[in-house]
């Protein structure tokens, strides 16, 4: 059974958006009026470190993460995929213009059409995925 097209396109919407809007936006005011217009209240981030909760602790991670490189850029790997109420998109983070630093997937679930829960998935290989996991 595959979701209604309405859906499909808002978890595609939510999926690039909170990609460049949330994670590669450098400004704290349009990152923070992002997160309350794609993230559910109670949104969950699971991400190495350990899970964070809420709009106030996803925008202090998105903006800490984004402190440490300013200057890199998210782009998708990808089209996004869709099943049911979920979604994943992969992903590269590097230089603009160069091959990505480190590369990742998300994988979003979706309530109400906004995201409950996104999981960040560090490909191995990568720099980042080390730094996280040590």
């Amino acid at each position: 059974m595959h979701p209604d097209i309405e859906a499909a396109d808002r978890i595609r919407e939510l999926l690039t958006r909170n990609l460049q809007e949330v994670f590669g936006e450098g400004d704290a005011v349009h990152r923070r009026a992002a997160i309350e217009e794609l993230w559910a209240e109670d949104g969950v981030l699971y991400v190495p470190p350990g899970p964070v909760v809420g709009h106030d602790g996803i925008d202090h991670f998105a903006g800490m993460l984004r402190a440490t490189h300013p200057e890199f850029v998210y782009t998708p790997t990808g089209e996004p995929q869709i099943l049911h109420n979920a979604g994943r998109l992969g992903w590269g983070s590097g230089l603009p213009s160069h091959a990505p630093d480190y590369t990742g997937w998300d994988v979003i679930i979706v309530r109400d059409g906004r995201i409950a829960a996104l999981y960040v998935f560090l490909d191995e290989m990568s720099e980042e995925f080390r730094r996280a996991n040590s």
